[in-house]
């Protein structure tokens, strides 16, 4: 079991100050939509009708809400910004690397498997360490092929593994294959992901730590010149990891493990139950596992992998509803258990709630919205409350990344040009919005097991202009 440190050094003590901000812009966004109703509530509850007064505490709930991730943002935007940057397993270069198995899980992706298994055969690690596992989960195209071609000619590093029958989802998958793999540690790259030669060192180095459970790396699209959608997409991703999700490895807070380019340590995951073969978002679900079983997840900024983002409208609403319907199932499973764990610290907590309830903020901010029209045609409303609702929501759509961080994203990366794109994000982020309402709303209808487990994947056309 991992042991848990106390940041003692200057760096510690910066994320200690911020943190004691973030608390008090937490108690500030709680007390002004509530105090605001609280004042209205002394001067004319006598003559409201009750569900009146019913509707407006619940608008003033949903704004308080909604303010709490609004000033979570910008408190990850400032850290990202002005704060002290941690990146403690940057400089690991030499070391006796341990035996790692690569495991690539393909459904029909024969335009692109042939692209990551040429890149994972020139990566700078030793080969005699490296193992790696695609796994043809009953794939209908030449992907099976193309995996056996490759293993032929490379017999020692490439074990492939065909997976025929069990329930769909990658969580299953992974499931699986992990009873084919020897090694403790673990990367996992999805088939259209095409890794750096220097990646594979980076995200094995933290695990050299023994409280490490989990690494990700930073994902960048590969097709940002193909579409407008592409373009808009990459700026959501650049503030999603250049400033979320490195802000909160600053604070010692959450970072999110994604099954896209990332890594785990196996025998942590297997003590906390192993991989979910019924969880709709595999790598959340590993996140909030391992969470709880006292291990750490990091972040690795600069290791960079590329991936193909939807081009088109409908993929990207596909691709949303999946990932809301993945993260409301984790935030069903592990809110409470998470609240009342005694290996996760306070703002581990308090982090990790709002990091499981982000895709519920879409049903909410509609919600909310609605309450105040209706308020508003009852003649019972409140300026002070509509502004901060229309403030909040300007910079609260989306799911992680909004107007200031990918701003922020823009001038860190050196590419201020993109900027210029950012007023049309909220095309995408109110796509998203509808999105995750439309998931969230579906989801709480009942579905068949295997309809909801079966393969979710984003077109892919093989890297072509």
């Amino acid at each position: 079991m991992p042991r848990r440190r106390s940041p003692r050094n200057r760096e510690g003590q910066g994320s200690l100050r911020s943190l004691r901000l973030l608390s008090l812009a937490f108690l500030l966004a709680f007390a002004f939509p509530l105090g605001v109703l609280g004042t209205q509530g002394t001067n004319a509850t006598s003559g409201r009708p009750w569900y009146v007064t019913t509707m407006l505490w619940m608008l003033g709930i949903i704004i308080a809400f909604v303010v709490i991730y609004l000033v979570r943002h910008y408190c990850f935007t400032l850290n990202r910004l002005f704060g002290r940057q941690r990146y403690p397993y940057l400089d690991v270069d030499t070391a006796d690397w341990p035996e790692i198995t690569v495991v690539i899980p393909a459904h029909n992706e024969e335009q692109v498997i042939g692209r990551i298994l040429t890149a994972l055969l020139e990566i700078d690690y030793p080969q005699d360490r490296l193992k790696i596992v695609p796994v043809d989960d009953r794939s209908e195209d030449r992907t099976g092929r193309i995996i056996d071609d490759f293993a032929q000619r490379h017999p020692h590093s490439i074990k492939p593994f065909h997976r025929t029958e069990g329930v769909g989802g990658k969580g299953a998958v992974m499931r699986d294959a992990i009873a084919h793999v020897e090694t403790d540690v673990l990367l996992v790259f999805d088939a259209d992901y095409v890794p750096g030669k220097g990646l594979v060192k980076q995200l094995v180095a933290p695990f050299f730590d023994p409280e490490v459970g989990a690494v990700m790396g930073r994902v960048v699209p590969s097709n940002v010149h193909h579409n407008f959608l592409a373009r808009l997409l990459d700026l959501e991703r650049s503030g999603g990891y250049q400033v979320d999700q490195q802000a909160r490895m600053n604070l010692r807070l959450v970072p999110q493990y994604g099954g896209t380019v990332g890594g785990v340590r196996k025998t942590a995951l297997e003590r906390m139950g192993g991989w979910s073969d019924d969880s709709l978002a595999e790598d959340t679900d590993a996140t909030y596992r391992l969470l709880l079983g006292g291990w750490k997840t990091v972040y690795q900024n600069r290791s960079e992998c590329y991936e193909e983002v939807p081009e088109t409208w409908e993929g990207r609403m596909r691709q949303v509803v999946r990932w809301a319907r993945g993260h409301n199932q984790a935030f069903a499973r592990y809110a409470w258990p998470l609240l009342w764990n005694r290996r996760t610290g306070f703002w581990e907590k308090v982090d990790g709630l709002l990091l499981l309830g982000v895709y519920l903020m879409s049903p909410l901010l509609l919600l909310g919205w609605t309450l105040a029209m209706a308020l508003w045609y009852l003649g019972y409303n409140h300026p002070g409350l509509l502004v901060v609702l229309l403030v909040a929501s300007y910079s609260t759509i989306g799911n992680f990344a909004t107007f200031f961080e990918v701003a922020a994203a823009t001038h860190l990366d050196g590419t201020r040009q993109r900027a210029r794109l950012v007023p049309f994000i909220l095309m995408g982020f109110l796509v998203t919005l509808i999105s995750v309402t439309k998931g969230t709303l579906r989801q709480l209808l009942p579905q068949p097991r295997e309809d909801a487990l079966r393969w979710h994947k984003t077109e892919h056309n093989g890297g072509r202009p």
